[in-house]
């Protein structure tokens, strides 16, 4: 009997001793639905829009900047001649002025404190003429107008450095924030981007409407079924405002690739004052499209997602444009 006892209590320590040291049941980690995986794909892709649109901005502004830099080089160059040629100038006036024995002149040319303080002191030299005093001036306004221009160009360069800068921190930022958008399109769908599309429509397509609304138009028929790529504007991709802008660049109208500043250059219209190739802003400012009639608009969607036509009314509007 005391050896079915013992027995029986090495078998209830062997069984306790396995309850406390095996793993603990790990719940099984559902998978998520495709509606769910679809929410976050669209959360994702229109987080992703607002983050590419700021970097389109941010390229636009760094665009000015290099315009502005290169007017401003423009201009320093005639002036540096022209502040040569006046110092020039006042170097003869003070050569006259020592070999005629004018000493105080060619002292208050030559002394420290730069034109500007040398124009001070000759104004109580009764001995300088109109001329004189007319050449020293023009040498001191042109060396201000030099400097200014200089200084100027010192800070759109220093703007534009920074802006280089936050562009490529922007890019980073959008590299990754793709990356993870595609990988939920993988799960959602099995593939990162849609497959090329058999386009349904092409640029022969379009309807037929006169002028340079109807060249904007018809590209963007021809640009159907490309490929959404961030920061593009053709021929082999676009996004969003990227393809208005070049929709209208092949109408002959400049348009800056930035939804934002597109809204702000445009006629703002009424939905019934709609007509093909004037442009839909969706709230926000995110997300824009160009109006083919019928209640329908080509837009570049999403990353992942290829250039299609579809209705208008995708999402909430912010208003409508007209190219002027």
């Amino acid at each position: 009997m005391s050896s079915l006892r013992n027995t029986l209590r090495v078998l209830a320590v062997a069984a306790m001793s396995a309850t406390l040291v095996a793993p603990a049941a790990v719940p099984a980690r559902a998978e998520p639905s495709p509606a769910e995986l679809t929410r976050r794909i669209e959360k994702s892709s229109t987080e992703l829009e607002g983050v590419v649109e700021a970097y389109n901005e941010l390229n636009e502004n760094i665009k000015a900047n290099k315009v502005a830099a290169a007017g401003l080089q423009t201009r320093i160059g005639p002036l540096e001649e022209q502040t040569a040629r006046s110092r020039a100038e006042v170097g003869e006036l003070a050569v006259t002025a020592y070999k005629t024995g004018n000493l105080s002149t060619a002292e208050a040319l030559l002394g420290a404190g730069g034109a500007g303080a040398a124009l001070d002191r000759l104004g109580t030299l009764e001995q300088l003429t109109r001329q004189r005093q007319a050449t020293i001036a023009n040498f001191t306004d042109d060396q201000r107008r030099l400097i200014d221009e200089k200084t100027r160009l010192d800070v759109t360069l220093g703007r534009q450095a920074a802006q280089a800068r936050e562009l490529a921190a922007g890019k980073k930022r959008i590299e990754r924030d793709l990356a993870k958008l595609y990988e939920l399109r993988r799960q959602a769908y099995g593939r990162a981007t849609e497959a090329p599309a058999a386009r349904s429509a092409s640029a022969d397509d379009a309807p037929a409407i006169s002028g340079q609304a109807g060249v904007a138009v018809r590209y963007a028929y021809g640009a159907l079924g490309k490929p959404y790529v961030w920061g593009a504007d053709g021929p082999d991709g676009y996004d969003c405002s990227g393809l208005t802008s070049a929709a209208w660049r092949a109408a002959g109208k400049s348009l800056p690739h930035n939804t934002r500043m597109q809204w702000g250059v445009v006629a703002h219209i009424g939905r019934g004052e709609l007509r093909p190739g004037d442009l839909v802003f969706y709230s926000g400012l995110g997300h824009m499209g160009i109006y083919v009639g019928g209640g329908q608009v080509i837009d570049a969607p999403s990353a992942g997602r290829n250039v299609l036509k579809r209705d208008m009314d995708l999402m909430p509007i912010q208003g409508y444009g007209r190219v002027r």
